[in-house]
């Protein structure tokens, strides 16, 4: 059966003049004259039947429903160049994947591991792009997500299936600056000390202080940051203790400008899942997960809070 597809070339026409609202900038930056824009641009509403523009004195203006064909063509185009240059670049071997990945998680665990995953697979090249909410896969063109919630938000999220990474294991952290003795405090002590809390997470220390038996009236309180990153750094720069998966301050840990406030860690109430389409994953994105997996049971066996979260 044969396909309704205008031409490629009508349609990069149609996207570059509907991003400028004008034949002469699309057909400059096409290489075009500003007739051959114009007629492949004709052409197009033909074949749709369909206006696309509607012509002024002072040029050109997208209809409404050029409006919203521009947006799907422009996506389009996008991913099929994406596409296109993953195949010249792997000369039609390997794979890449493109992930949706939640920011901090990803700048902080993810990243500097990928250095490991070109060793283990170098034909395996990894994109990716920063969400914090779930998505329609079908619309948005990412292969896998690495998302933070619980299980029933995981569950919530339609036409997708979810393999768990790592539990989101929260501890109280803080510069050595708070810690005169150099030792952890009793979480009692915690409770008078200013907390810096994280937007997303706006009840994790009343939830934190709940568990540890305290009752701490001032658990809400104190300044709000969006990112585990940017409460990493208030904290290491003597703002406050702030509540963090240890996993996500490796290298301030290892450095010493962040210290275990107390020793105490939080439920793992919530997890970083690994989420795809429920159809059957690629071979690409198979061998990318069993590699997450391994990446995830290395750092927990060797992480010095393994034996504190058993205990807790």
């Amino acid at each position: 059966m044969r396909r309704s597809l205008p031409s490629t070339q009508a349609l990069a026409c149609f996207e570059a003049a509907a991003r400028h609202e004008s034949y002469t900038r699309a057909a400059q930056e096409l290489a075009l004259t500003q007739s051959a824009v114009s007629r492949q641009i004709t052409a197009l509403e033909e074949f749709l039947g369909v206006p696309l523009f509607r012509r002024t004195r002072h040029g050109v203006l997208l209809t409404p429903a050029g409006t919203h064909y521009a947006r799907q063509v422009g996506r389009w185009l996008q991913g099929l160049e994406r596409d296109t240059l993953d195949v010249m670049a792997h000369q039609g071997l390997g794979g890449t994947l493109t992930l949706a990945a939640v920011p901090t998680f990803a700048t902080r665990w993810l990243i500097p591991r990928l250095p490991q995953l070109a060793q283990a697979h170098p034909d395996i090249v990894v994109h990716i792009e920063t969400r914090t909410r779930p998505f329609l896969f079908a619309d948005a063109g990412f292969d896998a997500a690495l998302y933070a919630g619980t299980p029933e938000q995981v569950a919530n999220w339609p036409g997708t299936q979810a393999q768990q990474i790592l539990p989101e294991v929260v501890q109280p952290v803080c510069s050595p600056r708070w810690l005169p003795g150099g030792r952890p405090l009793a979480p009692e002590a915690l409770a008078h000390l200013p907390l810096l809390q994280q937007s997303t997470r706006p009840y994790a220390w009343r939830q934190w202080f709940e568990a540890a038996g305290v009752d701490a009236a001032r658990a809400l309180e104190g300044p709000r940051y969006e990112l585990f990153s940017m409460a990493a750094v208030a904290a290491a720069h003597g703002m406050g203790v702030a509540l963090i998966p240890p996993l996500l301050i490796e290298a301030e840990l290892a450095r010493g400008e962040l210290v275990p406030a107390c020793e105490i860690v939080g439920p793992a109430e919530r997890a970083y899942y690994l989420v795809s389409p429920v159809q059957g994953p690629s071979p690409v994105l198979s061998a990318f997960a069993q590699w997450l997996l391994t990446m995830a049971a290395a750092g927990e066996a060797a992480s010095p809070l393994a034996s504190l979260t058993a205990a807790a």
